[in-house]
């Protein structure tokens, strides 16, 4: 299941049923688990960590250097989980010794062609981001967000679980959970994303509280600290909201408002 073209460094460890097309590198370091397949002209460098069942496409780039000027060569890594697909062209970059050193990827996400990861991002599961979306380095991102093509997530930014950005929207500050961004020259709230959480199984009782979250976060023109005081009476009631409030407290750059 290994073309006898491609390049593999004696120290990479591939496991049972891992199938490697023609042309592709697999570097020192580099450990696939069982059940990955990996396309033709893929690279590959370590160290870096692929767990089961991924599909890897044609001419992807795992594990390169960060793209960091404060990057002096010290060991870190990419670290990525089960069942993901990876498309055409994608980049993800290793982490930085000074940003935590590792690059890391859940499982179950779908990063469609010409997506670009860079050092130290975290990303949680089941994500999309779809094509040409790009994440500069040290973003976070929760699970069941969805980036659409040609977004982009500023460095340091996090990005809250079931989160929609719209296509070519810029997100230049922290998006908490379930909010929409759509574009006006940058990324601003529009709304919940509320067709994604029905997808999801929310109930119509939980929607309404994040609605009227969002309606006190967004709507009643308060000051933060006003909105955050009437939140945390709301997420005596709603775990989801409650989940809103804490990702606010841990913000650290501004919040997109």
């Amino acid at each position: 299941m290994i073309h006898a073209t491609a390049q593999i460094d004696p120290s990479a460890r591939i496991a049972d049923n891992v199938s490697i097309g023609a042309y592709s590198i697999i570097g020192a370091d580099v450990v696939i688990g069982e059940g990955t397949t990996i396309g033709p002209h893929v690279v590959i460098e370590g160290p870096t960590v692929i767990g089961r069942d991924n599909r890897i496409s044609q001419f992807a780039s795992i594990g390169g250097p960060p793209q960091d000027k404060k990057w002096q060569g010290e060991r870190t890594e990419v670290v990525i989980g089960d069942r993901n697909l990876i498309r055409e062209f994608v980049t993800i970059n290793r982490g930085t010794g000074d940003g935590g050193g590792i690059t890391r990827i859940g499982s179950d996400n779908w990063l469609l062609a010409y997506v670009h990861v860079a050092h130290d991002c975290q990303v949680g599961n089941h994500v999309v981001f779809s094509n040409y979306s790009a994440l500069a380095g040290h973003a976070e991102i929760g699970d069941w967000t969805i980036l659409s093509g040609y977004s982009g997530v500023h460095q340091f930014c996090k990005v809250g679980a079931h989160a929609f950005i719209g296509m070519g929207c810029l997100v230049g500050s922290d998006v908490p959970p379930f909010v929409m961004m759509a574009n006006e020259t940058r990324g601003r709230p529009r709304g919940i994303n509320s067709e994604g959480l029905k997808r999801r199984g929310f109930d119509t009782t939980r929607i309404a509280a994040i609605k009227r979250a969002y309606r006190t976060l967004y709507m009643a023109g308060l000051p933060l600290a006003e909105a955050r005081e009437q939140l945390m009476a709301q997420a005596e009631t709603s775990e989801d909201v409650r989940q809103m409030l804490e990702f606010i407290d841990r913000s650290e750059r501004s919040l997109a408002r």
